[in-house]
């Protein structure tokens, strides 16, 4: 998948489940089965869960053009190599790494850094990165934002961290063009299956609203 399809889905489907924890791979697929009951179609298993460059092929296997499955947590080139290995259609990560993103235009596979201020988003979207995670949005808003949009309105914000279905709304009004949900969509190992597709369905409920 070249870095324009992925970022075309995730702007449509604009939720991006992260699933970071220690969880038996049979845990994962069933997770996976959850979230597309709830309407949510993108999923990025971090690298600091146990197991996720096993989860990330059996999730490709088992949910092939229905999900897209990435990785989360991608730091270095070396932990990028190792996640597109496993079949990550996508990578994100906390940091903004110039190695990393080069790696990625390169081979034309999306990567997502992580930035906080303007000066870090200016520099990754001047090294190529058209998407950025915004993280952690919790601490700051939909405010900051908003504030940090009004100068940098040619780059697509993810914000990460906090959002839920509450807050969902006003990170889209703010100018989100997607967002990425951890905790408050995939809670634990002893979440329910049910309660993950209630969650799923609520985000994706105030994601519609939102662009209503």
């Amino acid at each position: 998948m070249t870095i324009e399809e992925a970022t075309r889905t995730i702007k449509q489907d604009g939720i991006i489940a992260i699933i970071r924890g220690d969880y038996p791979l049979p845990r994962i697929l069933d997770t996976g089965d959850a979230l597309l009951a709830g309407g949510v179609t993108i999923v990025e298993v971090t690298l600091n869960s146990a197991g996720a460059l096993d989860a990330i092929p059996r999730l490709r296997e088992r949910f092939a053009g229905r999900l897209l499955v990435g990785a989360g947590t991608v730091r270095t080139p070396e932990q990028w190599d190792a996640a597109t290995d496993a079949g990550a259609q996508f990578t994100v990560a906390p940091n903004f790494n110039l190695p990393t993103v080069t790696r990625a235009l390169a081979e034309d596979i999306l990567h997502v850094p992580g930035i906080f201020t303007a000066t870090e988003a200016q520099d990754a979207f001047a090294a190529g990165c058209r998407m950025l995670k915004l993280f952690p949005s919790d601490v700051v808003g939909p405010a900051y934002l908003k504030a940090l949009r009004a100068p940098l309105n040619d780059v697509d914000f993810v914000p990460t961290g906090g959002v839920s279905s509450d807050t969902l709304g006003a990170f889209v009004r703010a100018g989100a063009v997607a967002v990425g949900v951890g905790s408050s969509l995939v809670a634990g190992a002893s979440q329910t299956l049910d309660d993950i597709t209630d969650r799923a369905r609520k985000l994706r409920a105030a994601w519609e609203d939102a662009h209503a």
